[in-house]
């Protein structure tokens, strides 16, 4: 599906969203058998509302959360909670496809994650819980195209970085009215920073979260965000995580701080943001993490259109190079060995017609240092040059190679050279850095201007370089990748005024990004 909701669709998708009330529910869903008298549960325990995730051709995660007090623990008793849920190919329930009962645990912050298959592929359906009389907001989500399907489009929406302290998640407004298939959503969906007085969302809590308790709220304060809500509620999400889901720039078991950060304590830390973070996104039973150690990278498939790569880069990664000879040590590995030849295997051996890559960091090269010599960010993939440049060689034998990036907080398009060390070599790819949904908040754009414009002469692969706040939104079709950045007037206000910065392309057969 493509193009823009129409008002009514809006009012629609909006009120979807809403908890339906009791009376309403009682004509729509009939009671469940009395359950043995326990202590009822506290009111408003779908207060983080639903989503889903995970498309397959027949199938869907559906989530939700159990949390009457999402800031303090969430406020459930200890015990299990049986969850009723359905599944319908129309918004009032009355096709219903499947149903079921899910078991809300304590061990998992009562937490839902329900893989429903059997589903007809490429279709709409919309979802509900309800537990002892409460009843869920109503979701829409959809399935992804039959295997062996070729033709039609997909539309998908990329985005990053949401600081609850920098600004109002006010660009998933405009995401919502543009109705994507689905969101792939490439890292920093929290931020384990300290409260900030001076912020103009003040961060729950006293310090850093470093316990489950208090990543459990810190998710569930981003989850009360009524924009990121309503877009959950109405798209699936593919997800995975960068570095803030737990402590800036780490490496595998490092720490940014290891002075400050025994390797003991900062493993107990890994273990509760993994499960933090798995209790609250839709994913499937293959992401219970295992203390700390989570799977995250995944492939997904989308007909013969597109396949889409999902990566981890932080759990395997070697610790950061610190100089540029270090950036440049051919032992150094951001996926790790496992992870790079599932990659490169998926690549080569892909149907698809577009071999998407969704990585947390940016692959093309930044030279920050003006004129001769260079200068990196060696948390991105110019802090591995070896396994990069690899990457980058074997993109002339992979059919259509898109890499869509996050981190950087600005929207950075380039072209993928297959040696940037050589300004003249092929272009083997495109990539598309998505700018934040808040993250620096609204910045200064003569300043941002000042900075890095004098750069551009070095990094001539650039195609566009922006610094509103905003997400990417693509249409993949089989002769070619429309996309356009989105972009907001402000994130200090909770209503924004969207518009299309720009508009690019990438055509099938011919690498690279075209601004058109």
């Amino acid at each position: 599906m493509t193009g823009a909701v129409s008002p009514d669709r809006r009012r629609f998708l909006t009120a979807g969203a809403a908890v339906l009330g009791a009376a309403a529910s009682a004509q729509l869903w009939l009671p469940a058998a009395a359950r043995a008298a326990e202590t009822p549960l506290p009111d408003g325990v779908f207060s983080l509302g639903v989503s889903s995730g995970d498309p397959l051709p027949d199938g869907i995660v559906l989530w939700t959360r159990l949390a009457p007090d999402p800031l303090n623990g969430g406020g459930m008793p200890d015990r299990v909670v049986p969850v009723e849920w359905q599944i319908a190919e129309d918004h009032r329930f009355r096709k219903l496809v499947r149903r079921g009962t899910a078991q809300a645990r304590p061990e998992y912050g009562h937490s839902v994650h329900v893989d429903v298959r059997g589903l007809r592929a490429g279709r709409t359906y919309w979802y509900r819980f309800r537990t002892e009389g409460q009843l869920s907001p109503v979701g829409r989500t959809r399935t992804a195209p039959h295997p062996y399907s070729s033709g039609g489009s997909l539309r998908m929406a990329l985005a990053s970085c949401q600081n609850w302290q920098h600004g109002y998640f006010t660009p998933y407004a405009d995401m919502l009215d543009q109705d994507p298939d689905v969101v792939v959503f490439v890292g920093d969906y929290i931020y384990e920073s300290t409260p900030s007085a001076t912020a103009l969302r003040r961060h729950e809590g006293t310090g850093e979260p470093f316990s489950l308790v208090q990543y459990r709220n810190r998710y569930a304060q981003y989850r009360t965000d009524p924009d990121l809500a309503a877009m959950h509620a109405n798209a699936p999400f593919v997800v995975t995580f960068d570095d803030h889901e737990v402590d800036n720039d780490f490496a595998g078991e490092i720490p940014q701080d290891p002075d400050k950060q025994p390797h003991d304590a900062f493993v107990a830390r890994l273990t509760a943001a993994y499960q933090a973070f798995y209790e609250h996104m839709p994913v499937r039973a293959t992401a219970v993490p295992d203390g700390p150690h989570i799977r995250m990278y995944r492939r997904l498939e989308f007909g013969r259109l597109a396949r889409l790569n999902v990566l981890d880069t932080r759990q395997y990664r070697s610790d950061q190079a610190t100089s540029q000879e270090g950036a440049q040590d051919p032992s150094l590995t951001m996926l790790g060995a496992q992870q790079k030849e599932w990659l490169l295997n998926g690549l080569k051996n892909s149907p698809a017609r577009w071999n998407l890559i969704a990585s947390q960091i940016m692959m093309a090269e930044t030279d920050l240092k003006v004129g001769e010599g260079k200068l990196w960010f060696y948390d991105a993939w110019d802090g591995y040059q070896a396994e990069r440049n690899r990457f980058l060689q074997e993109f002339r034998q992979v059919r259509n190679p898109v890499v869509l990036s996050g981190d950087r907080h600005l929207t950075m398009i380039s072209d993928l050279k297959a040696d940037f060390a050589d300004p003249d070599s092929d272009v083997v790819g495109a990539e598309f850095v998505g700018t934040s949904i808040s993250s620096n908040g609204d910045q200064d754009q003569e300043a941002f201007r000042r900075e890095w414009d004098p750069r551009r002469p070095d990094n001539p692969h650039w195609k566009l370089l922006d610094a509103h706040r905003g997400y990417h939104l693509f249409d993949v079709h089989r002769d070619r990748i429309d996309a356009q950045v989105r972009v907001v007037d402000t994130v200090r206000q909770t209503t924004a005024t969207p518009s299309t910065l720009a508009r690019l392309r990438v055509r099938a057969g011919r690498p690279g990004v075209e601004v058109v």
